[in-house]
């Protein structure tokens, strides 16, 4: 199994569901006691926002590339920055290290085609929602992308940071996802991108009356494939 690279912290709590899902994944491919090879750099994710917040992207960028080459250093052959919101410095990165990126965006689009929707909802930080970065790399990867209205694009990005990023779910702003999900299916939207790692804390399948698509999920059993491209499948148990 290749060794995959997490460069993580974006939150921290989403990374920790990246580390279970590796794992789970691996398991469920290989059985017995086997598990992920992987190496992760957690940043301070205060010291990030900060820098999103202020419009940085540049400082940010470099902050992650030398986190991404000491990833490399330490053995990594395969690369996953463990948010959505910073794959807006994804080439930047990549530049930097020649281990291969696999960039959320493409794994996303990849399964949403995969199960047939083509417009798709986007929910995601106001940065994710309202920028080209992420919106038309899944454009590229054949879909057609809607994103709430102002007040449902403001209230989403505010539960991320305010609550879900802090480990904080609330019921009340499950129903307000809810709200905005609805408004999304009722535009003509099939299906619904969960576009920030964080949101799969909060909001599942039966939250909405269209197929999600949980990205952190679909990154890491992308990763765990990318992973394991060489190595068979466990036999199944007699």
């Amino acid at each position: 199994m290749k060794t995959i690279g997490l460069l993580g912290g974006m939150s921290w709590e989403s990374t920790a569901e990246y580390y279970r899902l590796l794992n789970e994944r691996t398991r469920e491919r290989l059985g017995g006691l086997h598990s992920a090879k992987c190496v992760l750099y957690s940043v301070d994710f205060a010291e990030i926002e900060r820098l999103q917040v202020e419009g940085r992207w540049e400082e940010a960028g470099d902050v992650l590339a030398a986190a991404a080459k000491s990833l490399s250093a330490a053995g990594a052959e395969l690369l996953l920055i463990c948010t959505n919101t910073m794959h807006k410095v994804a080439d930047r990165i990549a530049a930097e290290v020649d281990v291969p990126l696999l960039h959320i965006g493409d794994a996303t689009a990849e399964a949403v085609r995969a199960a047939g929707p083509r417009r798709v909802g986007l929910l995601g930080t106001a940065f994710t929602m309202e920028q080209d970065f992420y919106r038309d790399r899944l454009t590229a990867g054949g879909l057609e992308v809607l994103v709430p209205d102002e007040e449902g694009r403001a209230t989403v990005h505010r539960v991320i940071y305010e609550e879900l990023c802090a480990g904080i779910v609330r019921e009340e702003s499950r129903e307000a996802y809810r709200a905005v999900i609805r408004d999304l299916v009722a535009a003509g939207a099939e299906g619904v991108i969960l576009g920030c790692t964080e949101i799969e804390l909060l909001i599942g399948a039966e939250d909405s009356p269209v197929p999600v698509f949980p990205t952190a999920r679909l990154h890491a059993e992308a990763a765990v494939a990318r992973a394991l491209a060489d190595v068979p499948e466990a036999a199944p148990a007699p």
